[in-house]
């Protein structure tokens, strides 16, 4: 605005124009986003970034794992494979077993249904890793019962699930997918059949790694560090680990 029009103008007029400028201005600032490859609808993988790498959801999943691999140890239950059993538990795993619905595959020694209360064999597990599983059961909480019925008094539960994600076409089509989890889901949740004070809950996650995940790329196309970022509002992976206390006397 020029010096002499500013001087002749009302001084409620000159005020309002110049917010008006001042929001013009920062409209045109907010809408210099470069979107680059991602201003399309289809993803870069529908493989949830295996074809290029290592997803970015797996990046957290290892992570946590890790965090608790002490806990991966005697007797130990994986569903679908036994590659974090070996890769976290190490020697200290004494027995590996794979648990399946339906699927018999050479690693899979036992086919069950969680939420079958019997299918699982009770106090015989010292740690089951449940991860990417539980949105695939709709009844969450029978689930959970069972787990816990199937884990030593002393036993622990390590699981993830997804809080922001694509669905799992291959998996919906077979048997469901029909959840995704918070923190605050997980942890009632757990608690109802561990219960209180023996869950820990946490997430991973903040607005580039889920953007970055329902997109497909892979951790090596990205930056690891930023990816570390916790954001509680965009919590990509929520995981826990439940404590399956001793019985009291």
């Amino acid at each position: 605005m020029s010096g002499l029009v500013s001087s002749i103008l009302p001084d409620p007029l000159r005020s309002g124009l110049k917010t008006l400028a001042r929001r013009l201005g920062q409209r045109r600032r907010r809408g210099r986003v470069d979107l680059g490859s991602l201003r399309q609808v289809e993803p870069l993988s529908r493989e949830w970034g295996f074809d290029r790498g290592l997803p970015v959801d797996r990046f957290f999943i290892e992570k946590f794992l890790e965090r608790h691999s002490a806990d991966v140890r005697g007797r130990v239950l994986e569903v679908g494979t036994d590659q974090y059993t070996r890769r976290f538990g190490g020697d200290d795993v004494t027995a590996s077993d794979v648990l399946h619905v339906s699927e018999s595959k050479p690693a899979v020694t036992m086919i069950a249904d969680l939420t079958s209360p019997d299918d699982l064999p009770p106090d015989t597990f010292d740690c089951f890793i449940l991860t990417s599983t539980l949105q695939f059961i709709y009844d969450v909480r029978a689930a959970l019962r069972s787990a816990h019925r199937t884990l030593k008094p002393g036993g622990v539960l390590l699981m993830t699930v997804p809080g922001i994600s694509a669905i799992s076409r291959y998996d919906f089509d077979r048997w469901g997918d029909y959840w995704r989890f918070t923190t605050l889901s997980l942890e009632r949740l757990l608690q109802e059949a561990f219960g209180e004070g023996s869950v820990q809950v946490e997430a991973y996650g903040n607005v580039l790694a889920s953007t970055a995940f329902l997109y497909g790329m892979a951790v090596e196309e990205l930056d690891v560090g930023l990816l570390e970022r916790p954001d509680p509002d965009y919590e990509l992976l929520v995981c826990a680990r439940a404590l399956k206390r001793e019985p009291t006397l």
